[in-house]
């Protein structure tokens, strides 16, 4: 398995673990029957449980865009010491975004988003040079 790859598997799983901090937070602010039931009416999160689904939402978007990349340089066979130091960091940015965001750090919180869109982007680039 490529560097590239495995990025995106732990990038993967740090979504599931970015689920269930969303889903415990969630549940405790809106109780385990509103959480378990129909969701028929929707239900505005605010606080940590709000902070905690806006970034894992955000995680879903970027991820999106980071997979597209590692699937052009794996397919591709473009890894290199340069894809695998913007998956890396891309990661590191992901990591750094969670907390970053429950925080409110601002501006970190927009720098950090802004690192791990620039790695995507110069994987992408590196793919077709």
């Amino acid at each position: 398995m490529t560097h590239e790859l495995t990025i995106l598997t732990l990038a993967a799983l740090l979504q599931v673990v970015q689920f269930a901090l969303y889903s415990v937070a969630a549940q405790r602010q809106v109780g385990s029957k509103a959480a378990m039931g129909p969701r028929d009416r929707m239900v505005e999160l605010t606080g940590t449980a709000g902070r905690l689904q806006r970034a894992m939402n955000n995680h879903f978007e970027g991820l999106i865009l980071f997979t597209i990349a590692v699937v052009v340089v794996t397919t591709g066979d473009q890894s290199s010491t340069l894809t695998q130091s913007c998956a890396t960091l891309y990661l590191i940015a992901r990591v750094l975004y969670i907390p970053a965001y429950v925080w409110g750090l601002a501006p970190w919180r927009s720098v950090i988003w802004s690192v791990g869109l620039l790695a995507t982007v110069v994987m992408l680039i590196a793919a077709l040079v």
